[in-house]
């Protein structure tokens, strides 16, 4: 599968809120997640292996009450890389509701996605 076609995988699912069922389909099972500096090393910080990203996304779900939107642009490739922005309008069971948005940046290796690096202000 080509970058373009992965990314194209990854946009559709996330827009029907298929996070987990992208990760098994297209994730590498050594692939690496990379958070912001200020959150790398929290509970949803950095880490290494398709099992640790999966876990990471099974502890920002159980933080989350009622997901109301979900935005996803097209993705931009260039070569081995990707990228796309995503805004998550979701009520957190401790902090009530807003808009997360982030820029999700992507490196595909052997028809797999081996990184996914975020970038959003913390706050």
């Amino acid at each position: 599968m080509s970058t373009e076609a992965v990314a194209k995988r990854l946009v559709a699912m996330c827009r029907h809120g298929q996070f987990e069922e992208a990760q098994h389909e297209l994730y590498a099972k050594d692939a690496v997640s990379t958070e912001p500096e200020a959150a790398a090393n929290g509970p949803l910080g950095n880490v290494k292996g398709l099992d640790a990203i999966l876990e990471k996304g099974k502890r920002f779900q159980a933080g989350v009450q009622e997901i109301h939107g979900i935005e996803v642009s097209e993705p931009l490739v260039a070569g081995n890389w990707f990228t796309i922005t995503m805004s998550l309008d979701v009520t957190m069971k401790e902090y009530g509701r807003n808009t997360m948005t982030e820029v999700c940046v992507y490196h595909v290796k052997d028809d797999k996605i081996d990184s996914e690096q975020f970038f959003y202000d913390m706050g």
